[in-house]
């Protein structure tokens, strides 16, 4: 009997301690799981964090550019017109992002339910949505800084003989209408450039979907065609090509265009290797740094072919500064669609075609009689139409990167002449019916008295942008 009492008393201390031990793993399995939910939500925080530092670097870098625009534009334009074309760079920037809440985002990422809506976005006007919705304001505010661009192209072309008004007028037509269809096409996933059909592969209304990783065509196409059809339409300054006045109108500051030239190189490491969106995993990393390359090495060549060019083969065969900033930015444009998709080697070809085009182009303006200030044609608009072409050509399938070049057998270059003959289309058709009227108005070109003086006397206070000099030392001594 007493055998039979240890016997179940021993049994009874196993089950206890074996009721304790599950109890304990129990209590363990629970601890993990909530540690591996801590783990996960600090990681996705961390990812959060990680990716929005990355975006508003990027953005600041974009907005940056604007500088360099300011710079360059005021540089090329006569000492006369300095404070006019730093207004219009102003205006830009402020107008722009102010369109862009209202409507410019909408229409360009606002996809609505209705997926055979292929033209434009039709939600989140006055930013509705994106305070339930915070991640997205990041993004927000690095495609405002893209849309602002655009326009800031246009003024440049059309410097030292363009109202203001007029020229505000087409801003706000061009960042609340223009440029936002054509991201709605290209960049939000739902327009006709790049949607994603039933079996969830990406696709265009004529085949591959659209290649354009930061605005080769999307952002300057845009703003060159505006800036071709804004220059024709305005007229060329008054005397630019007359032999005996043609000298007169150099611009008064190299170094504001050198300088200018490399604010924007700067500012590109934003636009470009910020398109990537995130920066929170290694793949995206990797697919920055390629970036960075690629837009490093295009306008090296570039530049420095142009700059041969006018020095060795094209009169007065001297060294042209000008020309060489314009060969860098040319470079810097025609890498911009392809920066992701090709290897640096393909990235120094692109350069190299850029190169030939915006001289090639420039010359052609020049022979047309057309005035464009700043060569914003030649280097935006040709410039971004080769870079959404050359990726018709260029980008290797295997190299896992997403290039789909005729070389290697693909098929993307219908997708991209398509693209390239809509975007003119649409953005020089718009643009005709916003000047033409404009200009017959009489709110657009600048009369011959204001042409004369400068417009910084006619209509800007103070009347000049520098000080005299001379003057102030002297009344300094008195």
């Amino acid at each position: 009997g007493s055998r039979q009492l240890l016997v179940c008393v021993h049994v009874s201390l196993l089950a206890s301690r074996g009721c304790s031990l599950t109890a304990k793993m129990s209590d363990l399995s629970t601890r993990v799981a909530a540690l591996e939910a801590e783990l996960e939500t600090a990681k996705a925080d961390y990812n959060e964090s990680l990716d929005t530092i990355w975006m508003l670097l990027a953005s600041m870098l974009v907005f940056f550019m604007h500088s360099g625009f300011s710079l360059l534009e005021s540089g090329t334009v006569r000492f006369k017109n300095t404070q006019n074309i730093l207004a219009k760079n102003l205006l830009v920037i402020t107008v722009g992002f102010l369109c862009w809440y209202v409507i410019g985002y909408p229409l360009a990422f606002g996809a609505t339910e209705k997926t055979l809506n292929k033209f434009a976005g039709g939600t989140g006007f006055f930013m509705q949505g994106l305070w339930e919705n915070k991640d997205a304001l990041r993004f927000w505010f690095f495609q405002g800084a893209f849309c602002a661009t655009g326009a800031t192209i246009v003024s440049g072309a059309m410097a030292e003989r363009t109202q203001l008004k007029g020229f505000g007028t087409f801003t706000i037509l061009l960042t609340s209408v223009i440029y936002p269809v054509v991201v709605y096409w290209g960049w939000s996933g739902s327009g006709a450039l790049n949607f994603t059909d039933d079996e969830g592969e990406s696709k265009s209304l004529v085949g591959p979907a659209f290649m354009d990783f930061a605005g080769s065509g999307i952002v300057h196409l845009v703003g060159g065609i505006g800036a071709l059809c804004g220059a024709i339409i305005v007229g060329p300054r008054k005397g630019r090509f007359d032999p005996e006045t043609e000298a007169e109108f150099d611009g008064h500051s190299v170094p504001f265009c050198v300088l200018g030239t490399f604010f924007l190189w700067f500012g590109w490491y934003g636009f470009n290797p910020g398109s990537t969106g995130a920066m929170h995993d290694r793949d995206t990393a990797n697919l920055a740094g390629l970036v960075a390359v690629n837009t490093t090495l295009s306008p090296c060549v570039s530049g420095l072919l142009v700059f041969l060019l006018r020095a060795r083969l094209l009169g007065p065969k001297l060294l042209d500064v000008g020309g060489f900033c314009n060969g860098v930015l040319a470079g810097l444009v025609a890498i911009t669609a392809g920066c992701a998709s090709v290897e640096p080697w393909e990235s120094i070809i692109i350069g190299i075609v850029g190169g030939l085009l915006y001289q090639g182009s420039s010359m052609l303006l020049r022979r047309l009689k057309i005035d464009d200030v700043v060569d914003a044609f030649p280097v935006h608009g040709v410039c971004g139409l080769w870079g959404i072409v050359a990726l018709g050509f260029f980008g290797n399938p295997d190299e896992g990167i997403g290039g789909n070049g005729a070389f290697y057998g693909g098929d993307q270059l219908g997708t991209q002449l398509f693209a390239g003959f809509l975007i003119i289309l649409w953005t020089g058709g718009l643009s005709v019916l916003i000047f033409l009227p404009l200009r017959l108005l009489g709110m657009l070109r600048m009369g011959d008295e204001f042409q004369d003086k400068g417009a910084d006397v006619m209509e800007h206070s103070p009347s000049k942008a520098y000080n005299d000099a001379l003057k102030s030392i002297a009344s300094a001594g008195n």
